[in-house]
């Protein structure tokens, strides 16, 4: 409906409701109706999975059109990454937002900072999701509301072409809300846990959920050790808990991303159940370290399967889990992928513990030869050295080409040294590429940095205090925060615009006409930032 649809729809409906109504501007309610497009969480999940829904056939016909996010933890991080998206390219197509279970159970839990094994509280997921959408619906408002101050400008002056121009930038205007990728861990428990923490996190806002293959009670960092994964069946379960919920929630477009941390993970925590020879339970089983056992020496405690018409004995560790087969980590990543699609997965994630597209690319390619339309979403994760990494992967390459790399300590690529070196320029030239190249190769539809604003708050913060608190004072926070926000036009150097002050001017005027005591008038500090 057009802004001036909308007014002319309240008109009436305030011009039927007789005398007690007749204080009420309908222009103004129906500025008020354009500034909240969102009612509930339910509306973003349904918008937002529309959006990601196109944006993976766009894909789909074309892997140039992939999509990114960077992984936020507080409502105002998420929205000023938002508002900077759509000032340095005039457009949210494409841009997403992640929320990390690793940045809640550092940055955001009740316990204090805690490491990312799934101890946070499982609604403290939820909460952060709709305060994120908070944030971004407060950008909406704060930014219409900057085109209605416009609209009223030009009416006065009597320009009317201005006044046409905004009525119709109103009427298109982008909204801040995207889709979020959010990570339910491995569900916070059984399945039953899954669905229940589900709900919670769609009915907030979420249209895509990201849930991984460990134990729930055993989980740990993708890029750390000791991760157990649980058998195939296991997974689908939570996978179809997932599914329920949101079609009970009327959100049938859902996307569910289905995590394998096979590769790293060297443990599980059961024997799966197999009825016949060849079944999922049987290959799962198959990837097990085991040994061939002679009847006459049986020990005690111990545990057997039959392989191949053998008595086999998993190797079983002191902590009751069992090991796989040592270099089974890509097979089995393989096999989790095409059951989790076939399962009801939209998307998968394989957790590596490097950004190397071919060793990607080489998973992704015998998964298509089953699920040939399967996607990605890849982790370039800040816990890779990614300047070492591309550096040896180069170094490599010129080695296996026959290149002179006597020059190049490979154990010390990290050295400043190399920075202005050919090797060094490849290598970051490899890394500028790294996102369209697994796309196009990879399958990758979606990257993400998963802690991203979690170090730039760390390092910023950093720079800020070695200054302020040294010889600079107060010129290390003018010189290097206030007079960037200025001359870079970061929004937020008008904080009081920033926090809603104009906004909740607007809504004094509506509600008190001549009488309403505004903050924005005259003396208001934030006038010296006009020009920003």
């Amino acid at each position: 409906m057009t802004y001036q649809a909308r007014i002319k729809e309240l008109n009436e409906t305030i011009t039927a409701n007789g005398a007690p109504w007749g204080a009420i501007d309908a222009e103004s309610a129906a500025r008020m109706v354009v500034q909240n497009r969102f009612r509930t969480g339910l509306d973003i999940a349904r918008y937002t999975a529309t959006i990601m829904r196109e944006d993976m056939e766009a894909y789909d016909r074309d892997p140039a059109n992939y999509t990114q996010s960077l992984g936020t933890w507080h409502g105002f991080i998420a929205q000023q990454k938002m508002i900077s998206i759509k000032k340095h390219f005039g457009s949210t197509k494409r841009r997403y937002l992640y929320l990390s279970g690793w940045m809640v159970a550092a940055l955001r839990s009740d316990f204090g900072p805690l490491p990312d094994q799934s101890m946070h509280e499982k609604t403290s997921v939820p909460a952060l999701i709709e305060e994120l959408y908070t944030f971004l619906k407060q950008a909406d408002a704060r930014e219409l509301g900057g085109m209605f101050r416009d609209l009223d400008a030009a009416r006065e002056r009597g320009d009317e072409v201005e006044a046409k121009r905004l009525e119709k930038a109103i009427d298109e205007h982008e909204t801040h809300v995207v889709p979020i990728i959010a990570d339910i861990d491995a569900g916070f428990g059984n399945a039953e846990a899954t669905y229940l923490l589900a709900k919670k996190m769609i009915e907030a806002g979420a249209c895509a959920l990201q849930i991984e293959n460990q134990v729930s009670d055993e989980k740990q960092c993708g890029h750390q050790d000791g991760k157990v994964t649980v058998p195939h069946e296991d997974f689908a379960q939570k996978i179809r808990a997932i599914r329920y919920a949101f079609l009970e929630l009327g959100v049938p477009d859902g996307i569910i991303v289905a995590r394998t941390d096979s590769l790293g993970a060297g443990l599980t925590k059961q024997i799966a159940f197999s009825s016949e020879p060849g079944d999922l339970g049987d290959q799962y089983n198959a990837f097990l370290d085991a040994e061939e056992v002679d009847p006459a020496n049986i020990t005690n405690g111990q545990v057997f399967i039959s392989r191949d018409g053998k008595l086999m004995a998993p190797k079983r560790l002191p902590s009751n889990l069992y090991q796989f087969r040592a270099g089974t980590g890509e097979d089995r990543c393989v096999l989790d992928g095409i059951t989790s699609l076939q399962a009801g997965a939209d998307l998968l994630w394989i957790e590596t513990e490097k950004p190397h597209v071919d060793q990607i690319a080489g998973m992704v390619d015998r998964i298509r030869e089953v699920v040939p339309n399967a996607k990605l979403v890849y982790n370039n994760s800040p816990s890779f050295n990614w300047t070492l990494n591309f550096r040896q992967q180069v170094y490599d390459a010129w080695e296996a080409a026959g290149k002179d790399v006597s020059a190049y300590d490979r154990a010390k690529l990290m050295s400043v040294d190399y920075d202005g070196t050919d090797l060094a320029a490849e290598a970051d030239e490899r890394i500028r590429t790294f996102q369209s190249d697994a796309a196009k190769r990879a399958g990758i539809f979606h990257h993400l940095i998963t802690l991203p604003t979690y170090h730039t708050a760390a390092l910023s913060t950093d720079n800020l205090a070695r200054e302020y608190f040294g010889d600079q004072a107060m010129l290390g926070y003018v010189k290097n925060v206030q007079r960037e926000e200025i001359r870079q036009g970061i929004a937020c150097v008008k904080h009081q615009n920033m926090a809603g002050s104009d906004i909740g001017d607007d809504h004094k005027e509506y509600f008190a006409g001549e009488a309403a005591l505004k903050a924005g008038g005259k003396d208001n500090t934030m006038n010296q930032f006009a020009a920003a």
